[in-house]
């Protein structure tokens, strides 16, 4: 009693610390804390969507029209850029006149977009401070792009990671069910029973081999040769992380299918041969019916494996974190999200909080799973009784 109790509140501590540390990034603003975003007085926009800001960054918005603002050409103004425009004599020996100068530049230049540390914001600033909203639950789920570091404002759109995963873990699972399930039927009602004791712990085996072993292997085969069949410029895609994963999966669908196919009663088999039905007839008509709870558990059971997975996955799938339209293509999945950037994150920031919230989705998505596992089995286990 003892034992579960301390295992159960463990546990739950786990799970709330995810969920407080994850919820933690809806409560701050995309922009980098301690900086602001201005413009001048006169500027009609008062407020701007991290998209908005980011295209104006990289330029693919380059005048205030285009955002319902006047007709003017937008300037970007960043704090390195002060030295252009003034010498170190004007900003002073200890900079001492620099808040002064970047509000006299942005209050002389109408289409500036200033970019810079509060701490240099004048006391009396005569430019406008854009509003940058929270961070919302939505825009978090759909948007497309993943820059958590972006500047000046971090794009939190998981929609690209959570689509990788899917897609990656399913097209795992479609691989390795019917390999799975004609290994299960195979050694459950057909190898002989020297075969079946040497073939089984070897299938097990493979359970145990750590899953950076299975990436090498995907690295240097499956890679290589994906690239070279498809004609593709590179061999990171979805796909072999689908090939990789379903490899992985194999023992678990194998182990868990084989032995439901194997509870199958004798009198159900011998009937059915007694009414003339063939070996291969009995298989598919009575077993595999019988048996299909403990199928679809194995196979629900290797997908959340899939899911989780995560070293495997960052070496063969080409870490990039946008939209996948196709298996062919590089993709990045959620725990190779994880992986990858929370040792570059700082402690309680933006970025840091940002992965504890896709730690939370990961987290939903498996629980999901393993509910499912438990009312296929329940209902299986119903229908027998």
């Amino acid at each position: 009693m003892l034992s579960s109790a301390a295992t159960s509140i463990t546990v739950v501590l786990i799970v709330f610390f995810l969920f407080i540390e994850g919820a933690g990034v809806f409560s701050k603003k995309p922009i980098e804390e301690g900086f602001l975003l201005a413009v001048h007085a006169s500027n009609p926009i008062n407020k701007l969507e991290p998209s908005q800001v980011k295209d104006i960054f990289d330029q693919k918005i380059t005048n205030w029209k285009q955002l319902g603002g006047k007709n003017e050409p937008i300037v970007l103004f960043r704090t390195e850029d002060i030295t252009e425009f003034y010498s170190e004599e004007e900003l002073g020996e200890n900079f001492e006149y620099f808040p002064a100068k970047i509000d006299e530049y942005v209050s002389k230049t109408p289409g500036v977009i200033a970019f810079f540390s509060d701490k240099y914001k004048a006391k009396d600033f005569h430019g406008k401070e854009l509003e940058i909203n929270k961070i919302k639950i939505f825009e978090f789920l759909s948007g497309e792009e993943w820059f958590p570091t972006a500047q000046p404002i971090a794009q939190m759109g998981v929609k690209a990671l959570i689509y990788g995963t899917l897609w990656v873990s399913f097209g795992a699972i479609l691989l390795a069910l019917p390999i799975g399930l004609a290994a299960a039927i195979y050694l459950s009602e057909i190898a002989k029973k020297r075969t079946r004791n040497i073939l089984k712990p070897l299938i097990e085996l493979l359970a145990g081999i750590p899953s950076v072993v299975y990436g090498f292997f995907g690295l240097v085969v499956i890679v290589p040769l994906i690239q070279s069949v498809f004609g593709l410029p590179v061999g990171e895609t979805g796909l072999a992380g689908s090939i990789v994963l379903a490899i992985m999966a194999l023992p678990t669908i194998i182990t868990i299918s084989e032995d439901a196919m194997r509870t199958t009663p004798r009198a159900m088999k011998e009937a059915s041969l007694a009414l003339g039905a063939s070996h291969w007839q009995t298989i598919y008509k009575v077993v595999i019916p019988y048996s299909a709870s403990g199928i679809t558990a194995g196979a629900i059971l290797g997908i959340g494996r899939a899911i989780g997975e995560t070293m495997a996955v960052l070496m063969v799938t080409g870490n990039a974190a946008i939209m996948p339209h196709t298996l062919l293509a590089p993709l990045r999945t959620i725990p190779a999200t994880i992986a990858a950037e929370l040792g570059e994150a700082a402690n309680g920031g933006l970025h840091y909080q940002s992965l504890f919230a896709l730690g939370c989705i990961l987290f939903l998505i498996t629980f999901c799973i393993n509910m499912l596992v438990e009312l296929v089995t329940n209902r299986g286990s119903h229908k027998k009784h």
